[in-house]
């Protein structure tokens, strides 16, 4: 399986906890954060990418669905948040050479009126790892 999630997680939440200070940025998913502002960012899915299966049924390229989050309660100003902090998720990943496929505000029934909530996922195709050097890197392609 190629996995590219903890280069991924860092390249995307280094610019938010820049850009905003006390972020809780985490990798897994939560129902309400206990800190906010507050980003997830998760890998929904990893399958093989099964064009370029090889005759050993080796895996050269990955298909990866990743959802991001961003969770707010500021009064006021909780959408102005939940949007910038998505601005810089959907600039990392793009950049990456990952596709949008969906974002918006999400309702949370039975949850805490006072919690703004944005999502947006994200596709790409991954190639195997390539090491050179003490560095591992990954090419993403966006079909």
């Amino acid at each position: 399986m190629i996995d590219a999630e903890n280069i991924v997680f860092t390249t995307v939440v280094a610019p938010r906890r820049a850009a905003f200070t006390g972020i809780f940025a985490t990798g897994e998913k939560v129902a309400i954060p206990a800190n906010f502002p507050c980003v997830t960012l998760v890998e929904d899915d990893n399958a093989a990418y099964e064009k370029t299966l090889d005759s050993n049924m080796s895996e050269n390229h990955a298909t990866l669905m990743y959802t991001a989050n961003a969770y707010s309660n500021l009064l006021p100003g909780k959408k102005s948040q939940c949007k910038a902090i998505m601005a810089i998720i959907d600039t990392q990943m793009l950049q990456m050479g990952f596709v949008r496929v969906g974002s918006g505000p999400i309702e949370m029934p039975n949850a805490d009126a006072n919690i703004y909530r944005m999502v947006a996922r994200y596709r790409g195709v991954i190639s195997a790892k390539t090491i050179s050097g003490s560095s591992t890197t990954y090419q993403i392609y966006r079909r």
